[in-house]
């Protein structure tokens, strides 16, 4: 029988190779379906507070779903995400100060602020971390 040169046995010279290439394969299938995500806003103005907040998180899961579509992805999810409050008449409020905000309310997908408008009575703006593979 042959001498080894290194002094290695090879079935530990095998082992280590085959531990090398499980984990090169388990970094690269990682990198494979690392998440992309985008933030989502959506507000929606509403003669009901209730109206307002639902359809704010409505619009939310619905621009998840078009982003979905056009990004290509096969999954989505979304986790809750605190954006600036968005007032639709930016040339007579540009910005929601916090004495017109009424309520927040956080759900597993939206964080969603609700504020009075100026022309329709409530104003709900949602936000969402969608992320998609």
């Amino acid at each position: 029988m042959a001498e080894l040169t290194s002094g290695e046995n090879p079935m530990l010279r095998a082992a280590k190779i085959a531990v090398l290439g499980v984990l090169a394969l388990a970094i690269c299938a990682h990198h494979a379906t690392a998440a992309d995500c985008e933030i989502i806003s959506a507000t929606h103005s509403a003669e009901t507070k209730g109206e307002a907040l639902l359809m704010s998180q409505a619009l939310a899961a619905k621009s998840a779903n078009e982003l979905r579509s056009k990004k290509g992805w096969h999954t989505i999810s979304m986790s809750p995400y605190k954006v600036k409050p968005d007032p639709f008449w930016k040339r007579v409020r540009p910005v929601v100060s916090e004495n017109v905000v009424y309520a927040s309310f956080v759900t597993a997908r939206t964080y969603t602020v609700c504020f009075t408008g100026v022309v329709v009575p409530y104003v709900c703006t949602s936000g969402s971390r969608a992320c998609g593979n």
